[in-house]
Order: C-alpha cells, then structure tokens, then sequence
C-alpha cells in the first residue's frame, strides 16, 4: 500500500469517502492530549470546543501544544487550508492532559487524570475520543480508575482510540491495551509496520496499522510540519472513525461507533509476509478504508464479530522533521481554566525506573526502546448527543459524590516554612489548627484515595467557616476511616508534591464520616443475636466492595448512585438484613439507568445480585434501589424491591 503525504494524508479510498462526507457535526471527537493553537489558519472554520481540565493556561508553542495542536490538526485541519484534516466536518472537543515539563520536555499525565478527562469527554457527547499516549506495562493491566472510565466509555458507546506506543518491542501501553479500545500501530510509507511500533498478542485483535511516518500537522504558532509515531497514527484512525459515523447518520441510521470498530478491524488488509514472527508487528493488519466503508454501508458488521473483552499515560511520537519555519506569528485564542492557587504541574505518583511515574500517561514517542520499566501492581447503548451540546454541557458545573480519606496539603514549601516558624514547639498540627481554628483556611484540605489525592477541598460561601470546622474535626477523630465530600467542581489546585487536582466546592449538608465498625455497630444495634452475626459481614463486604473493587472519582451519575448507596447505609442495611436470613451472599453490584424517573431528574437503579451460599444451585436474588443524582446530594426514590432469579 502507497501512502503519499503532501497536504493531507492519501489513503486508497480516503477521497472517495470524502465525496460522500466530510464529516457530520453531530458528530464529536475529543482530543485528549496537550493544549491546542486554535488560532491556526488550519482550524478556520473548524468547530472545537475546549473543556476545562486541571490542567491550566492555554496554548503556547511548549511541547505539549505542539503535541496537541499537532494531533488536533490531523482531525481537524480543514480541507483549503495549510492542512487538511481527515475529519473536518467533525465537531471537536479539546480535553488538555498533557503540560510542559520543567526541564522543556512533556511531562505525562496520571492515569486518573487521564480517567478524569475521559469521563468529562463522555459526559459532554464525545462519540470517539483519541489518545495519541500511553503508559508502558508489561501486563496490559491499567490503574482500576483508568479501566471504569474505559468501562463507562463502552456503556456509553464511546469509542477510545489509543496509540499502541513507540517501544519497538513485543509490549504494551495502556489505555490501548484495554479492551474495548482501538489500538493503532504506525506504519510507513509502503505499509510496513514501522520498527518502533509496539506489538503484541492483545493488539493483534485489538488493534489497526494506520500511517504515522512523516504526519504533517500543525505547529503551534504558526506554520506545519511533520513528525512521525503512534500518536499520529491514531488520529488518522480516529477522523476514519467518524467519518464511518457519519456515512451512518446520511443513512439514517443510529451511529454506532463500536459497529465502526469492528468493521475497521475486520477489514484490515492481513500480514502479506509468511514469518509469523513478522507478521506479528502488523496487529489485526492494515487499515482498509474501502473494505471499512464497505462493511458499514452494508451493515455486515455485528457487535458478536468482535467480543468486547473486559479487562500514567504519555505522548506518543518519534521525531519531529522537515519544520516549516512559520511565516507568520499568531497568538492563542484560547481562555485559561480557573486554578484557585496556582497552576505548576507534575505528576506525584511512585516513579518508574525509567522516571516515568508508574501511573502516568505520556507521548509514547518519548519512551526508549531499551528501558525497562518496574509494573505498578496491579457495560446499555446510550444514542450518542450532539456535539452541538458540548458546549453548554462544559458550562455546567461537575457534580461530585466523592469518597476517600481526609489529608491535608501545604502546597508550597513556603507556606510549610510558616507553619513550622509558627506552631510552638512540642504542638503538632492539630493542636495548633485547634487553637487556631482560622489557619485551616491556610491548609490545602485534600481527599484521597489509598494515601494518593484525587480533590482538593475548597469550601467558599457564608458557611465556609463552618464547612473547615468540620474538616477540622474530622482530622482530629482518628477513628474515622472514610468521609463523603458531595460538591461542584471549581477550578484545580497544585500541591507541594507538584501535582495538580481539581478542587470541589463542597456542600456542606452533604459531608459524613464514618467508621465501618462503628457505622456496622450503630445499624445493627437494635438487631437480635443471630440476626446481626449473620448481617454484619454482609454490610462490612459491601462498604469493603465499594471502597476498593468500586472505587472511582464520583464524577458520572453511575459513581455518584453508587458512593451515596454507601452513605446511606441504612437501605443497604434492609437489604443486607433480608439476604442474611436467606442466607445469600453478594455476587456482584451494578449501576443501571433507571426506567421510570420524576420530570427533570436522573434517576439510577443500584442493583445487588445475590447467590445462594448453601447450594449454589438455588435461586438467588436481586435487590434494587433507585437513587436521583440530578442534585449534588442525591435521594432514594421508593422503596427496595427484590425478585428471585436463577442461579
């Protein structure tokens, strides 16, 4: 296969598609990457839209603009100007993720802030997102965070389109690794799978070799030029993508972007060589865009052809070559996001040996091949919105339902220096905050999860006062193993480690501790002897489950349903009451749309699935309860209803 790159990239077929379509705006693709230079003549006239993540500031010509404009280009660049994109039509969705680092480099992402802007995308319409990152990991085993948010993209039919990384080995990154994403490799000009493009036994059904040598895109003030990787492989992927979505919509069909999928893959053009070994680097194979356009057309392409497996992220290119010097200068359009402190940013998770942190995301072009790298340890169709929505979604302000412990944080070493100058000697912190109650305001407040921020706590308004009382007081109780921190999200906040997180406004109605013996205690306080033996391991399994198998950022309404199906306890308690005098144990907790809803809410059923632990041969129950997360606390609906079902 011939691939010629002048002002646009020429695929066999490509053209002809773009007969038919130059992309469908209700079509929307989120770019995940670094700050984008919207003010480049390539993206005159293309419809984007920028969502406010944690990270701050907008384009400049740093690394990680290049990287993002660049990228964002490949979609986007419109068809007369300087680059033509492969899906211009297309409505876009800028979600940074990647920063300058200090030393003039990229510096990565961690895989929950890369978990954050996937479920931001989503929540604001994003038919297919694209990840020119990944983290290397020799299982393919990513963060559990980063796998619900891949998770919530397939119940949501998202489509993720990953990078499969820059390693030239027999390895994986993530996200691309995680099924059901579309990993892209990158191959040259004669289709071959150019040598520092991963492989490996997941990606040979996973994922797609699309072009990535000599990508040419825009630079960020001003100017194109090329550069070659995965990275730019998988926008190339991503545009075909919608494209296919919207030959779907032009014949008045519901796009499917995951029916998209698996007619790219099962069209792919197979490993022409004969050596296994060889023909391993070609993954699935060779995107075929007839063959793709063909499948779709015709409809003969199932979700059963292509199972949907259940299973820190960097940038992903090589070089950057033949710069054009720009002729002209021009400067960012783009509004900075709001940062209630500061806006200096690096990741602060556990290093990698090759000093990229274990659960960061970064370009993969930037990870040598020869490095090792130490492992850190280790789904209903919704129709897709129209992007013409993504915009006043994004202005909406983001719920949270959030769990985690209690931390404090000073956020620069300045700041640590006073405190230490002004707390008396032999006094520690909470002592001094307890005589001092107003220097809380000075602590930057942070919930986290397994000793690892996620939010930093900002109270504001008339009961702001009270709201660090409380906080106070929690910190002092060391019985407390959990709080509940409902809020909004508003803006981010830096910490002294570097690291960036966004800051919820709490409300304080909302904010509970607890521990799990002393909650268990207090539910099943009025039970008989036997009937709290056999409840209390089930109520200690449930809040276990929640915690740690469950675990999530509170950000959709599916993990807003469920963290508050842990606070409010004592419906769980009915339920765990009933389950133990059946003698049932909990098989699995799932989190379904509700069909029956008050006007202007949104309603989620939590949904308990019990066997029985005497003869699993018996029929087992289901429990459900409905939950209203359409305000920043949410609300029971009805009462617990249970059926029997088959084991």
């Amino acid at each position: 296969m011939k691939v010629s790159l002048t002002k646009t990239i020429v695929l066999p077929g490509l053209e002809f598609l773009w007969k038919q379509t130059l992309g469908d705006s209700r079509i929307c693709i989120a770019v995940l990457d670094g700050p984008v230079d919207q003010s480049h003549p390539c993206f005159d006239g293309a419809q984007l839209t920028q969502i406010k993540t944690v990270i701050s500031g907008g384009a400049d010509t740093g690394p990680a603009s290049q990287h993002g404009t660049h990228v964002a280009s490949v979609i986007f660049g419109q068809h007369g100007s300087p680059v033509h994109g492969i899906a211009p039509g297309c409505r876009g969705l800028i979600v940074p993720v990647f920063t300058d680092g200090n030393n003039g480099d990229l510096a990565p992402c961690s895989q929950i802030d890369l978990a954050r802007a996937i479920q931001q995308a989503v929540e604001a319409g994003a038919n297919v997102i694209n990840i020119s990152g990944g983290q290397l990991t020799p299982s393919g085993m990513a963060d559990p965070l980063l796998a619900n948010a891949v998770r919530y993209c397939a119940d949501n039919n998202v489509l993720i389109v990953a990078a499969a990384g820059n390693d030239g080995c027999e390895c994986l990154h993530v996200p691309a690794a995680i099924a059901p994403v579309l990993a892209v490799g990158a191959m040259d000009a004669r289709g071959n799978p150019i040598d520092f493009s991963n492989w490996g036994q997941i990606y040979q059904t996973l994922g797609i070799l699309a072009p990535g040598e000599s990508i040419l895109g825009a630079v960020a003030g001003g100017g194109t030029g090329t550069k070659t990787g995965t990275s730019f492989a998988a926008p190339i992927i991503s545009g075909l993508a919608a494209l296919l979505l919207s030959i779907q919509l032009k014949q008045g069909r519901e796009p499917d972007p995951y029916k998209i999928r698996n007619a790219i893959l099962k069209s792919a053009q197979p490993c022409p060589l004969e050596e296994d070994a060889k023909c391993r680097r070609f993954l699935a194979g060779s995107v075929d865009v007839n063959g793709a356009y063909t499948l779709v057309v015709q409809g003969d392409v199932q979700m059963s052809d292509l199972q949907l497996e259940d299973t820190a992220v960097q940038p992903s290119e090589i070089d950057s070559t033949d710069l054009q010097v720009p002729v002209y200068s021009a400067e960012s359009n783009l509004s900075e996001a709001s940062n209630i402190i500061n806006s200096d940013r690096e990741s602060a998770t556990q290093k990698l040996a090759v000093g990229v942190e274990a659960s960061e995301v970064v370009p993969a072009s930037l990870v040598p091949a020869h490095l090792e790298v130490l492992e850190k340890s280790e789904a209903s169709s919704v129709a897709p919105s129209e992007c013409a929505t993504c915009a006043d979604k994004s202005k909406k302000p983001q719920l949270v339902y959030a769990l985690g412990e209690l931390g404090t944080d000073f956020g620069s070493q300045a700041r640590r220096d006073a405190f230490t100058q002004a707390i008396p000697p032999n006094t520690t912190l909470l002592q001094y905050l307890n005589d001092n109650p107003w220097e809380a305001q000075s602590l930057i407040w942070t919930l986290n999860l397994d000793a690892t921020p996620i939010y930093a706590i900002v109270p504001v308004g008339p009961f702001a006062n009270i709201t660090y009382d409380r906080l106070r007081q929690f910190l002092g109780d060391e019985s407390i193993e959990r709080v509940s921190i409902p809020g909004y999200v508003g803006g981010s906040v830096t910490l002294l480690s570097g690291q960036t997180v966004p800051a919820i406004v709490p409300e304080l109605r909302g904010i509970y501790s607890w521990s799990v013996e002393a909650l268990i205690d207090t539910l099943v306080a009025t039970f008989d002897s036997a009937t709290r033996e056999n409840t209390s391991p089930k109520i200690r399994e449930y809040l276990n489950r929640i915690y740690y198998e469950y675990r999530n950022l509170g950000m959709t309404p599916q993990e807003r349903a469920l963290n508050f199906s842990a606070t409010n306890a004592f419906q769980i308690t009915e339920v765990m009451e009933s389950a133990g005098v059946s003698q049932l144990g909990l098989d699995r907790i799932t989190v379904e749309k509700s069909p029956i809803c008050r006007p202007d809410s949104d309603c989620y059923d939590v949904k308990l699935q019990f066997f029985n632990l005497e003869n699993n041969q018996r029929a087992g129950k289901v429990y459900r309860f409905t939950l209203d997360v359409s305000d920043v606390i949410p609300v029971t609906i009805g009462s617990v209803r249970s059926w029997s079902i088959a084991s």
